[in-house]
């Protein structure tokens, strides 16, 4: 049996894939990176090495011996963060691999990519050939990665993108950003709420992300990972309020002075060297719709997401309550 390659598999998505693999019987090897926790991924039976995926030689030397590969790993956004690490880790580790992969004779590469290097959608939902428009750093790092992918799959690579849009479930933090403020009756909406969002459970996640690794008809295609529907903002805050046992919260700010008001805040934090309370992106996600058609992934895939909404997200919230975060 030829084994399984997962990078980024200390992340959220990388090692719910890795759990799923090795459930399915599949030999996995997962590349971390030094000093990284690598208990849980051990116990599943997961063996880990120490890889550098930035370095072209170590993954030259490594990538021996694989049926597929699962390239997750990326730098993800961080206010300021270095420029150059998004260019190294999310387009000069992805070349790597793809080289590495193309002359090992890998017979499936599957890179991760995401929604937001179609940024704000507004013709929602958004298809899988809805144009490029990314709008700061990591994303558009993340398009010149997934054009470079695209590229050895018009070559003849067997290469396949997929493009989750927002993740969560239980292991996740990211979504604590709502959750926390909602469960204590702090948050408050900014503009109307009326902006469309979708969110996509872990499970559901996985589920695509091996069918898109194992499906014949994924090869050289992209695909959009998203859950079964989506949903306004101000109806996902009210759902979130319910799961977490709160009502809905009722205060709102006019979306235009706090947009300027975060414009200000991150001048002046830029200045004297420090990340800002407010900035524009993190405003910006009360304005910018983000609603995604996944009929393809079900057309060619047969991804069926299973998770509904309001399941997830109770299934969220009790880990949180369980980890003492809300």
């Amino acid at each position: 049996m030829s084994r399984t390659l997962v990078t980024g598999a200390t992340g959220f998505t990388g090692s719910n894939l890795c759990r799923r693999l090795v459930h399915d019987g599949e030999r996995v090897v997962a590349w971390v990176r030094p000093r990284s926790d690598t208990a849980a991924l051990r116990e599943l039976g997961v063996e880990c090495r120490e890889v550098d995926i930035c370095g072209a030689e170590q993954v030259e030397t490594e990538l021996s011996g694989f049926g597929t590969v699962y390239h997750i790993a990326a730098a993800f956004r961080v206010e300021y963060a270095d420029i150059d690490e998004f260019q190294r880790v999310n387009v000069g580790a992805t070349r790597n691999l793809l080289e590495a992969a193309e002359r090992s004779g890998v017979e499936r590469f599957v890179h991760c990519s995401t929604v937001g290097v179609q940024g704000d959608i507004e013709a929602p939902p958004a298809d899988e050939d809805y144009r490029y428009a990314p709008g700061d750093h990591y994303q558009r790092s993340k398009v010149e990665g997934e054009q470079l992918a695209l590229e050895y799959a018009q070559k003849g690579a067997p290469v396949s993108v997929v493009r989750p849009a927002g993740i969560y479930g239980p292991g996740d933090t990211r979504f604590l950003k709502l959750f926390r403020p909602i469960s204590r009756g702090r948050f408050v909406m900014i503009g109307s709420g009326d902006v469309l969002y979708h969110l996509t459970f872990i499970d559901d996640l996985v589920d695509g992300i091996v069918r898109a690794g194992r499906r014949p008809e994924a090869v050289g295609e992209v695909f959009t990972l998203a859950g079964a529907s989506y949903t306004t903002l101000r109806e996902l805050v009210a759902a979130i309020a319910e799961a977490v046992g709160t009502r809905p919260p009722r205060l709102r700010l006019p979306y235009a002075p706090v947009y300027w008001a975060s414009v200000v805040c991150e001048k002046a934090c830029r200045t004297v060297g420090v990340n800002p309370p407010l900035y524009p992106r993190r405003v910006e996600f009360f304005e910018k719709d983000r609603a995604f058609d996944i009929s393809k992934a079900r057309r060619l895939l047969g991804y069926d997401p299973s998770v509904e909404l309001a399941d997830g997200l109770v299934r969220t919230a009790a880990w949180y309550r369980e980890q003492g975060l809300i």
